[in-house]
């Protein structure tokens, strides 16, 4: 069996970025390492974890493209479920996100909105999909 366990975001200060999802979102700290070069956030069912580039560069000899909010935001996003989009969006810009876009309703009636975190990284704040 294969299980989806975490995704881990390359950040330059992790300490920082767990501060602000904890914040911004309400998640909860699992750990973070005595170096602050790795943490982890409880979601729900899956975690999110975050590396300091240099922890990542020892793992990664060749590289990675890292994410800042100066360029475009990589091809993938983190989505987080709510039942309010407009409360959390406002929550998450107070404590620093950058609005990308305001909540719209979809044709199919999810509501979304964009956001990105101190780094860069994209965030999809929304309701479930009714199906």
């Amino acid at each position: 069996m294969i299980k989806f366990g975490y995704t881990i975001l390359y950040v330059d200060n992790v300490e920082a970025s767990i501060v602000f999802y904890e914040n911004a979102f309400g998640f909860s700290r699992k750990f973070i390492t005595p170096e602050k070069d790795y943490g982890e956030l409880s979601t729900g069912e899956t975690t999110i974890s975050f590396a300091s580039k240099k922890l990542a560069a020892q793992n990664l000899k060749d590289g990675f493209i890292e994410s800042t909010l100066e360029e475009k935001p990589f091809a993938i996003e983190l989505g987080f479920l709510t039942d309010d989009v407009a409360g959390t969006v406002q929550k998450a810009t107070s404590f620093g996100a950058v609005l990308v876009k305001e909540p719209v309703q979809k044709p199919w009636g999810q509501i979304v909105a964009y956001v990105r975190d101190l780094e860069g990284f994209l965030i999809e704040i929304c309701t479930e999909v009714q199906g």
